[in-house]
């Protein structure tokens, strides 16, 4: 009777989207009593939105450096004007024009939501708005490319662009600009919740076991949405699949396996930046634990990727000019290690990852800024 009631509780408690999708993830084997979460708390805070803005209105040249990347980025891509409804993805670099402007938009939104939380300005917020909205309404399903296309890879696409969009619309949702807030209404905030929950469970909730960067962004993604939804099964169903998979995918001594399977300085970085953000994730609710986790093995995992970006010869190796995604900076936030400075300096200040899979702008939003 005490399961049944639990259950009941998990159900009817802290989420108020009127929707009849599963919000609940059995996979959690940690209960938690929380039911409340920080917000804004993906990879933002209302503190660090305050700094960060701050510092921009007094002049500070590295976060204006850094904020350029935001508005670089804006100018630079062009709004939408309509939304698929399909999603259709290929496997191993393989895309399409739906596949190209999620990606994108998720990147997009987020820019416009950090230029929004700096200025106030109204076009900003309706611009974030517009995107949160076009894809909450229009998404319906994701498809396949034909041919070689691992029939789970709009598991791994989900994993990707979701917590991107879900970080806007946290700043979209909580932040207010000198008490203002953007605008977005109850009745918007509630699709998108929807949509949420639909590539949650239809997709993200059956990504396969590989060991590897699709575990890790899976689980990412969903403490990400747990967080916005203010479920916390599904918060902590993310975080114990990060836990699970830690010594799979950043061995005890720091190696991760993927640089020689894959043969590329990307696909580890996956893995590295989804355990740097479900970390920031965690630190923001006020839980540390997966920074410290085994011996800090993310940090070892940097360790790792300094030594392959100095080797010249093996599987195990980058070139200078590989591309540094921007969990790097948000490690180097909390562990500020040698290696981890020398990293964030190759290519500082960091903007969005070539391929569009993780939220970017990380120097502007992370360097220097206090209790990220």
């Amino acid at each position: 009777m005490s399961k049944f009631l639990t259950t009941l509780l998990l159900s009817l408690c802290v989420f108020s989207f009127n929707t009849k999708a599963s919000i609940t993830d059995s996979t959690a084997t940690t209960p938690s009593n929380k039911t409340k979460f920080i917000h804004p708390g993906i990879l933002n805070t209302r503190s660090s939105l305050n700094q960060i803005a701050a510092e921009l209105k007094a002049g500070d040249s590295t976060r204006t450096a850094a904020y350029q990347k935001v508005l670089d980025f804006i100018k630079d891509h062009e709004y939408p004007n309509s939304f698929p409804a399909t999603i259709v993805v290929g496997s191993n670099g393989a895309t399409s024009p739906s596949k190209t402007q999620i990606r994108k938009d998720c990147e997009l939104v987020y820019a416009y939501a950090l230029a929004w939380a700096n200025t106030g300005e109204t076009d900003y917020a309706k611009k974030a708005i517009g995107l949160l909205n076009g894809w909450a309404y229009a998404f319906k399903n994701y498809d396949l490319l034909p041919g070689k296309t691992n029939a789970k890879q709009p598991s791994l696409e989900a994993s990707w662009t979701t917590p991107s969009f879900v970080a806007a619309a946290e700043i979209i949702r909580h932040y207010k600009v000198k008490g203002k807030s953007a605008g977005w209404a109850e009745a918007d905030i509630e699709q998108f919740g929807k949509y949420l929950i639909n590539v949650k469970d239809n997709y993200i909730n059956v990504i396969p076991d590989y060991k590897n960067n699709w575990d890790s962004s899976a689980g990412y993604a969903k403490m990400a949405i747990g967080i916005f939804l203010d479920v916390d099964s599904v918060y902590r169903a993310g975080y114990d699949l990060m836990v699970r998979e830690l010594p799979n995918i950043i061995q005890p001594d720091g190696t991760l396996p993927e640089l020689c399977v894959r043969k590329d300085c990307v696909h580890y970085q996956y893995s590295l930046t989804a355990y740097a953000y479900a970390a920031a994730l965690a630190r923001i609710q006020g839980d540390n634990s997966l920074w410290e986790l085994s011996s800090k093995n993310i940090s070892l995992g940097y360790d790792f990727m300094r030594k392959a970006f100095e080797r010249k010869t093996g599987c195990d190796y980058c070139d200078l000019n590989s591309r540094i995604f921007p969990g790097v900076e948000v490690a180097y936030g909390y562990y500020k290690t040698e290696n981890l400075k020398y990293l964030r300096a190759l290519q500082a200040p960091l903007g969005v990852p070539i391929d569009n899979t993780f939220l970017g702008f990380t120097t502007y939003t992370h360097f220097g800024v206090k209790g990220l």
